[in-house]
Parts: structure tokens; sequence; C-alpha cells
């Protein structure tokens, strides 16, 4: 039986998709983005998220450790290699400064989870939001996923950064009511840069997506001296103008989940990370709009 690996499960959002949502966080992405602020999603296998100022250093952890993959000496030290998540460490932490970030769910129970809120998704014309992470890399099980949904008539929203085979995408297009696409730069080379991957697959997936008839939105997270340069932005226009897309999102960076990198021991590039000045976004979205595109700054 196919497990999804679900980092959280997030209920009436609003900024997801249309009306109200359930969106649900998987675990693993081919990217790493370097202002990612779902860090937790990144990694495919499960994490222990350690929180240092919730620590008393009572020792209870290393104690309950059945691998003794935990030691306390002026700090506590953790070898995630060792870990075999039998998370004593979490269960006897009176403080809840550690955190098991990935659980497995098969098709029944998130069905479960998200069928709790249908009466909103029915009033407001809104549904689940797949999100991550990257929800095209566990493929095998969200295409059961959308296909139950669409049998129980819930709207299905795919939030991706389009970094998946093709195939992957027709597994789930006739059951995916929108597409939630990120386009974050043009050049290669300076897209691998900043996100570990070059953006080949990617613009060719969008382009396939609307020859196919999918429904777009077009996300494009924007990060002051990254991305949000004219030709960057010109380049996108360029590119999209004649695509199937419905409404193109702007989203200023911001720092929110920017403490989790410590709590996963990762590296945060904050120096190179700001947002966008209300000029700058406004100066974007005109360029946007002057190409007639639906344009909103923000989810």
């Amino acid at each position: 039986m196919n497990k999804g690996r679900i980092i959280n499960i997030q209920r009436y959002c609003v900024h997801d998709g249309p009306g109200i949502r359930t969106t649900v966080f998987f675990k693993g992405c081919p990217l790493a983005c370097w202002w990612c602020h779902n860090p937790e999603s990144q990694r495919y296998e499960k994490e222990i998220m350690y929180n240092e100022e919730k620590c008393t250093l009572c020792k209870m952890c290393e104690k309950k450790c059945v691998v003794q993959c935990i030691r306390l000496k002026e700090h506590i030290f953790y070898d995630p290699n060792q870990c075999v998540f039998c998370e004593n460490c979490i269960d006897f932490c009176i403080n809840n400064a550690r955190e098991l970030v990935g659980k497995e769910y098969t098709l029944s129970e998130l069905m479960q989870e998200i069928e709790k809120d249908q009466i909103f998704y029915d009033e407001s014309g809104g549904g689940v939001t797949l999100s991550g992470g990257e929800v095209m890399s566990q493929i095998e099980f969200v295409e059961e996923l959308v296909k139950s949904c669409h049998s129980k008539g819930i709207s299905v929203a795919i939030d991706t950064c389009g970094y998946a085979p093709f195939e992957s995408f027709e597994k789930i297009i006739n059951y995916t009511d929108v597409f939630l696409y990120d386009l974050k730069i043009m050049d290669p080379k300076k897209h691998e840069q900043y996100t570990g991957k070059d953006n080949k697959i990617i613009l060719n997936n969008l382009k396939c997506l609307s020859e196919k008839g999918a429904s777009i939105y077009l996300r494009i997270p924007l990060i002051e001296g990254i991305n949000t340069d004219d030709e960057n932005i010109k380049e996108m226009i360029i590119f999209t103008k004649d695509l199937n897309i419905q409404r193109v999102h702007l989203l200023p960076f911001h720092e929110i989940g920017s403490d989790k990198y410590k709590r996963l021991n990762m590296d945060y590039k904050r120096e190179y990370l700001k947002r966008p000045s209300d000029i700058v976004l406004n100066k974007i979205k005109s360029m946007f709009e002057k190409s007639n595109f639906k344009v909103k700054i923000g989810g």
C-alpha cells in the first residue's frame, strides 16, 4: 500500500488557491531554494527538529534514546545518521523541545483529514491544496489521492516547483482543478545557483501543462537582488504571455520559518535575502499588467 510522507496539514487556508482550503504539505523536494520557508520539507527522510531555546538540558532525551545517538556535554549532540526514530526523545521531553518531522499517512487516513472540512469547501468554492516540499516527488500516492478527492467532488490544487517528469503531471492533470506553478529565475545557470537545479524541465513542463489546457496560477517568489531585475521579469513575461495563465501572484520574500534552519542544523543564507520594496513590487506588478496578466501581490 502506498503511503504519503507529510509534514503538516493546515486548515482554513485562503492563500493556496480559490476559497477556503486545507493544505497538505508533502516532505521531500528536488530543489534547495535559498529562500525556502519550509526547510523541513526539503529532505525526503524523517527528521527531528530541536528547539534549543525550550531545552533545559534535563538529560531525559539522552537517557531514553534506544541507540544513544543523543549525548549531553556542554550542549546537546544529536547524530541523525544513527537515529532510528523511536521517538522516545520526543515522548519524554517535558519541554517539547524536540519534534518529529515527517508522518506517514495511508490514503484512507489522509482522506479522513481532508473530508473533515468539506462543508467549508462547498460553501466557499475551496478544496484541498497539495503542497510541499514537492508534491510530484510522491506521485504514486498523489495520483491515488487526487483521484479519490475527484470522486468525492473535492477540488484539488497542486502547488509545484515544476521539477518532475511530465509523465507525472499527465497522471493527475484530469483530476486537478488548478496548478499553482512556481516560476523563479529564467537564466538556467542563475536558477541552478540559487535552487540547486537548472530550469529546463520546469519551463518545459509549464509549457506542456498550458498546451494540455491546465488551469495555471503563476506564483513568483521575489527576492531583492536575486530575481527582481528588469531582465528576469521581462524574460518571464515573454515566456508566459501566450500560455494559459489565469493569474500571477507575486510573493515577496519573508522570514517566516527562518528559525527552522537552526532547529534542523541547516545553513540559512540570511545575509543574501531581502524583501523587495513596495516600489519594486508595484513596478513588477505593472510590467505584468501591461501584458494583460491578472496580477496580485501576495498569495
